[in-house]
């Protein structure tokens, strides 16, 4: 499975490293919640929530059905 998510990570990666961001995975728990730890540029910006719901979330559940949320951690 951590394959998966960072399969779809990568496919992601380019637009936030465009910004000056990057995304880290930190782990997947058993009921399907990804964490994530937004890195650079993102980490401190006002928009990162709406990255990380637009953006990395929804690039995830279409790619993993099992993923029910992404969240960001420190």
């Amino acid at each position: 499975m951590e394959e998966r998510v960072q399969a779809a990570l990568d496919k992601i990666r380019p637009a936030l490293q465009a910004d000056g961001g990057d995304v880290e995975f930190v782990e997947m728990t058993e009921d399907g919640v990804v964490k994530v730890r937004l890195q650079g540029a993102c980490r401190g910006c006002p928009m990162s929530q709406l990255t990380l719901a637009n953006g990395v979330e929804r690039v995830l559940k279409e790619e993993i059905p099992e993923v029910t949320r992404v969240e960001a951690v420190q």
